[in-house]
């Protein structure tokens, strides 16, 4: 079973580009890492009916894990799949996989050590953003 999206509709962009926004000013705000402030995001725009602590589950993904490995942004979102989408399995691997792979083509790679020694000093609020926003678009008007 394939799960390709049609392209995003005005309502899926408007959506996306708000979710990109508010993570990127949730991380630049200092109170949220990368994978809170898009785990927030997720929460606000797909299950308000969770608590607004949801975002501490993914504290400690901040800063590639605390190690430099995997970013956090994509761990916030990974596990934002498993709570929009819940026993669904097969879709939340395969946008798992979507996600990476986008990420991996527009960042090269996805470890957070790797990607801040390689870009702009300024990068995580951005991708911390882009990321959230790529999040809305997969899921659409779920």
């Amino acid at each position: 079973m394939t799960w390709l999206s049609p392209p995003p509709s005005q309502e899926t962009k408007k959506r996306a580009d708000q979710c990109r926004l508010e993570a990127e000013a949730y991380y630049r705000s200092g109170s949220y890492n990368c994978s809170e402030a898009v785990l927030v995001v997720i929460r606000d725009h797909f299950r308000p009916d969770l608590p607004q602590e949801i975002a501490q589950m993914a504290s400690g993904f901040g800063g590639g894990s605390a190690s430099g490995c995997m970013c956090g942004a994509i761990a916030g979102a990974t596990i934002g799949l498993g709570l929009v989408l819940k026993n669904d399995k097969k879709r939340i691997s395969h946008l798992t996989r979507e996600l990476h792979t986008w990420f991996k083509e527009k960042y090269g790679v996805a470890c957070c050590k790797t990607i801040r020694s390689t870009h702009p000093k300024n990068i995580c609020p951005i991708l911390t953003g882009e990321v959230a926003g790529k999040f809305a678009e997969m899921l659409g008007n779920q």
